[in-house]
């Protein structure tokens, strides 16, 4: 890893001082539970809305804590004669400047922490706006070791914008946390992170990978991640170049990629690296969906957000599903959110701090009418999950707007698994002979009129991860209801025509389809 590296601003990254500034921050108490603890739910929740004022009362510049508080989070000038402040550490390693006897960040820098969120993880396009601490929405639970992010200045701070520079290197937000808690987190020997910005996911990779690739086309981003990464004590291998371009030949047991996803004007009109790769309407997405899988070894997974459009011509499900390869890969696609034209172009506009500028109508207007031109009626976001199998194509696209609880990554890598069992029990008389349990988070639901003596409608729900819902017939709840790991299915199945005198037509189907959901499991 380089020594020192030039930042845009003229200031020079200088990662010789990183280890004094990590010890002054965690003696100074700026960590995830510090910032919660000092700060308390209310500031931090208005914190998350870009509201400054009640942390500002529950912070003062004359102790270490509160000015870098003050410094990095509410972006406030503060003494450079702060008792305890490692003010020199801070100017050498290129994170302040000082003026006047006050320093000013140049960056931002933030505690952040690998945390499991047991909330709905609602996916928001957009969210340039950086979590205070921890996850996006909320207070997270640390777990694992403390990490500081270097991103550049957010905007937003009560109701202040500015736009974004081109070269603008996010820090955390909704889409980047998002990511983190779907990634399938196994115990690897390689990960490469494309597009890695700030280095966010290739934090949390380092916690299971043997070795960590991270990749940006933006030497900004770059020099911003090597600072992350010596602040937290992470080695990463930092490549620059256009998306799969760096780790050309090479492969990996997981890749993830957070890309410049935005579906904006026509091609060449990229205006921000952190969201436009330059490429028609969704193209990006196609991209990184044709070829990403090939650089997995076998069993290994990619995952990455992505934005498709909705156009007359063919649904969203064919669209990205036509992006992946025609063989070899297991695949879920899973859409979280459609905007309509209008709402997503002001989202993103927002989202670069153009709001309220003075070519912001004359922006809306030609982003809006690009996509009218290509037929776009809607925009949405979601996961792109992608699993090698050398086998025959097993594609899954579901729309799934509703509440989910985080973190994803383990349900998703369980649906590999499922996947791969079914492929093994096409044949009915295998599946009679399997043996499956009830998962433990099911619950019936009986739908009807109120004082029916029948319900209408079954329902089998997850209370955990999609949280999917399945409508069932009496025998098929019945025959969920008997699966305890003990009777194989076939014999189920004949206590199903004892009670019934029949087998309903389909029983076997609809088992597959509560294996693949989740409602049923194979045992462990």
């Amino acid at each position: 890893m380089p020594q020192s590296a030039e930042v845009d601003h003229g200031a020079v990254i200088n990662f010789g001082s990183t280890g004094r500034l990590r010890a002054a921050f965690l003696a100074a108490g700026y960590t995830v539970d510090g910032v919660a603890d000092r700060l308390g739910p209310e500031a931090t929740a208005a914190l998350q809305r870009h509201e400054t004022v009640p942390a500002r009362r529950r912070t003062a510049d004359r102790d270490p804590f509160g000015a870098l508080v003050r410094l990095f989070l509410l972006q406030d000038p503060v003494d450079a004669r702060t008792t305890g402040l490692p003010t020199q550490d801070l100017l050498a390693a290129g994170l302040v400047e000082e003026s006047a006897g006050e320093l000013r960040a140049l960056v931002d820098v933030r505690p952040y922490g690998e945390a499991v969120i047991g909330h709905s993880g609602e996916a928001v396009v957009g969210h340039s706006g950086e979590a205070v601490i921890g996850q996006s929405g909320e207070v997270a639970e640390p777990d694992g070791p403390d990490w500081w992010v270097v991103s550049d200045l957010g905007t937003g701070l009560d109701g202040r914008h500015r736009p974004l520079g081109a070269e603008h290197v996010l820090g955390v937000g909704g889409a980047s946390t998002t990511l983190a808690q779907v990634t399938v987190r196994r115990a690897v020997e390689r990960t490469l992170d494309i597009g890695t910005g700030c280095g966010v996911q290739a934090l949390h990779a380092s916690r299971h990978s043997g070795e960590v690739v991270a990749t940006d086309v933006s030497a900004r981003a770059l020099r911003l991640a090597a600072m992350t990464a010596e602040l937290s004590g992470v080695r990463l291998d930092l490549r620059q170049g256009d998306l799969l371009q760096p780790v050309e030949g090479e492969t990996f047991d997981l890749v993830v990629c957070n890309p410049p996803f935005v579906v904006g004007a026509p091609a060449g009109d990229a205006r921000h690296t952190y969201r436009d790769a330059g490429h028609d309407l969704d193209g990006v997405g196609a991209r990184l969906a044709a070829s990403a899988p090939a650089l997995l070894r076998d069993g290994g997974t990619f995952q990455m957000l992505a934005n498709w459009v909705h156009v007359a011509d063919g649904s969203w499900e064919e669209r990205v599903t036509g992006w992946l390869p025609a063989h070899g890969v297991d695949a879920l696609v899973v859409q979280r959110e459609v905007l309509d034209p209008a709402e997503y172009v002001a989202t993103w506009l927002r989202d670069a701090g153009e709001e309220g500028s003075p070519a912001y109508r004359d922006h809306y207007d030609a982003w809006l009418a690009a996509l009218e031109d290509a037929g776009v009626h809607g925009l949405g976001f979601g996961i792109v999950s992608v699993r090698r199998t050398g086998e025959v194509r097993r594609v899954t696209a579901l729309d799934w707007p509703h509440p989910v609880q985080q973190p994803l990554g383990p349900h998703i890598d369980a649906w590999f698994a499922r996947q791969r069992w079914l492929a093994a029990h096409r044949d009915d008389e295998r599946l009679q002979g399997a043996v499956l349990v009830l998962a433990a988070d099911v619950v019936q639901e009986q739908l009807g009129a109120p004082g029916a003596e029948d319900p209408a409608h079954l329902v089998l729900r997850q209370q955990v991860g999609l949280r999917r819902a399945v409508e069932a017939d009496t025998a098929t709840a019945a025959l969920a209801g008997a699966c305890d790991g003990r009777l194989p299915v076939g014999t189920l199945v004949a206590a199903v025509r004892e009670v019934l005198g029949e087998v309903p037509d389909g029983l076997l189907d609809e088992v597959r389809h509560l294996v693949e959901v989740g409602v049923l499991d194979p045992p462990v």
